[in-house]
């Protein structure tokens, strides 16, 4: 039996997040990332949404043994769907790939009361840049919906439960790519 594999676009792509062995970049075709919230969760986080004609990029991993209960409960607030014939990878042999998106109907629009918090955005974008470089981060920063989300600057004092330590690099390309999309952070109270 062959281990299958999750292709992670956001905070999974961070390998410091996660022990999943026999991890590779990969793109998936037809998702688009996007800023929602949902009633399950109190801040906004990525998902993805079907986009015909668009592409991501990412990072998937094999999920040992098929035991999805731990990956399951991390992403408890999405799906699993079926995203084998979309991904492309270097892999040299046939994978089943899942990926998590938020169930249709359960999508909110960020607000004031469920912001993206930076911790987690800082996260994701060290991610891309140690997978995919600068202009990984910029095409993450570009192929992402939803920056009017508020964003609440949490870096003091992260919020998010496997927040990362970035270089002041990256917390430069952070704010340079929050700069350019003209996004709103908001302090901490």
């Amino acid at each position: 039996m062959k281990d299958p594999f999750f292709f992670g676009y956001g905070s999974l792509v961070n390998r410091r997040t996660h022990d999943y062995l026999h991890a590779s970049t990969a793109s998936v075709r037809g998702w688009r990332r996007a800023w929602r919230h949902t009633p399950l969760r109190d801040v906004s986080f990525l998902t993805v949404v079907p986009a015909a004609e668009d592409y991501i990029d990412g990072l998937i991993a094999a999920v040992p043994g098929a035991d999805w209960a731990a990956l399951d409960e991390r992403e408890r607030a999405y799906d699993r769907h079926d995203a084998t014939p979309h991904v492309s990878h270097d892999i040299d042999r046939q994978l089943d790939v899942a990926i998590y998106a938020i169930p249709d109907g359960f999508h909110r629009t960020p607000d004031a009361d469920n912001p993206v918090l930076l911790s987690y955005l800082d996260t994701v974008v060290q991610g891309f840049l140690n997978e995919f470089g600068p202009e990984g981060a910029q095409h993450f920063f570009e192929t992402t919906e939803g920056w009017h989300a508020p964003i609440l600057d949490d870096r003091a004092a992260p919020i998010y439960p496997r927040a990362q330590v970035l270089s002041a690099e990256e917390r430069d390309v952070v704010d340079d790519g929050l700069g350019r999309l003209s996004a709103v952070v908001k302090q901490l109270d």
